[in-house]
């Protein structure tokens, strides 16, 4: 079992956090830790959030500890076919849109965790043999509530299968801190994912929009599409930010629901993680 428990109020950051949270027009969730201490608030945590690509940090986890155990390697080939790239957003589709070729195991995590690709997502789900294996891995080590239904594919049939995909914000900072910081995993696949993390481009003006200058984050968005009537059901970031004094702040902002628009949804999690560092820059 796997747990982290609240040591302070942080009155002053729930509160701002709440004061926030008002401009997303949706239902706003946090978790914040510190790492090193397990000083940790949550805001609204009891609700489920849908995940959307955050998952893709579960599946990452679930891939590494099938390396740990022997049954992949991450330089080992996965062979592409054309019908494994449909249209999605997908890097890997743009630069190989005919498939019929061998990506290492390695470079297909950073595609789907530093670009976010949805095909490269579903072809890792495929080589693990679906989502059951995902969720039953985080189960077992005891993160959860948290639900794993469907892959990228899924979801791009049918509007409300998104929802099958859902957590508390505090699993994604447990699922953080087992997969980055415990010996749960090899240090190999722990640097692994630390890289892709570390390297991710989507969400800059998320987690990272108001950090310092040179503040390092490892982070993991997760973005539905828009509805036409101006409903998005998740705009999520996940992460840990590097703090001045060397120490690693977890942080996970969910927001479900929200009639925003994407500017203000993006700044809404940018001010609760600005808050959230300051705070424990402070203590």
């Amino acid at each position: 079992m796997f747990s982290i428990v609240a040591h302070a109020q942080h009155t002053s950051l729930r509160n701002e956090i709440n004061r926030i949270a008002a401009a997303s027009k949706g239902k706003v969730g946090v978790a914040v830790s510190l790492l090193e201490t397990g000083d940790t608030l949550t805001y609204h945590n009891q609700d489920k959030y849908v995940l959307h690509s955050v998952a893709k940090l579960a599946i990452a986890f679930a891939v590494l500890h099938e390396v740990d155990k022997g049954r992949f390697k991450l330089e080992q080939p996965i062979h592409i076919t054309k019908e494994d790239l449909p249209p999605t957003y997908s890097p890997l589709r743009d630069l190989h849109p005919d498939g019929n070729v061998d990506i290492p195991l390695r470079v297909l995590i950073n595609y789907m965790i530093s670009l976010s690709d949805n095909n490269a997502c579903d072809i890792l789900l495929k080589q693990l043999g679906g989502t059951k294996l995902v969720e039953d891995l985080l189960h077992s080590v005891g993160i959860s509530p948290i639900a794993i239904k469907a892959s990228e594919a899924d979801m791009a049939a049918a509007w409300p299968v998104q929802y099958n995909n859902w957590c508390q914000p505090m699993t994604q900072v447990q699922l953080l801190k087992l997969a980055l910081t415990s010996t749960f995993l090899s240090k190999s696949s722990r640097d692994c994912l630390a890289a892709a993390l570390l390297a991710t481009s989507t969400g800059p003006k998320r987690i990272k929009g108001l950090m310092p200058l040179g503040t390092a984050v490892m982070h993991k968005t997760g973005t539905s599409p828009t509805n036409d009537k101006g409903l998005t059901p998740a705009t999520n970031d996940v992460g840990i930010i590097v703090l001045p004094n060397g120490r690693h702040l977890a942080v996970a902002i969910f927001i479900t629901d929200s009639t925003a628009p994407s500017a203000t949804r993006d700044l809404v999690i940018a001010q609760i993680a600005k808050a959230a560092h300051d705070e424990f820059v402070r203590r």
